[in-house]
């Protein structure tokens, strides 16, 4: 009879165990999950961040690039200008 009652006592701290056990798992799984999502997230903000700087730095590049484009023909126009009024100046003189 009392080898009956400790094996229950046995089985049903045994049993807690396994309860406990499993909510233990159950709460680090959704733990996991959390971290994981959130982890996914922060990675993909990160992502969409860098690509948004790369295109501004690339616009950027490109709008410098088109003015020095534009400051070079407007220097070589001046140039031209100069010539034909030294040539102007030359042959009025």
């Amino acid at each position: 009879m009392v080898v009956m009652i400790m094996l229950v006592m046995v089985i049903m701290a045994v049993m807690m165990v396994v309860n406990l056990m499993a909510v233990v798992m159950i709460v680090l799984m959704v733990f996991v999950m959390v971290v994981v999502t959130v982890v996914v997230i922060v990675v993909t903000v990160v992502v969409m961040v860098v690509i948004v700087v790369v295109i501004v730095v690339t616009v950027v590049v490109m709008v410098v690039l088109v003015i020095v484009v534009l400051v070079m023909v407007l220097m070589v126009v001046v140039m031209l200008v100069m010539m034909v009024v030294m040539v102007k100046v030359m042959v009025v003189l």
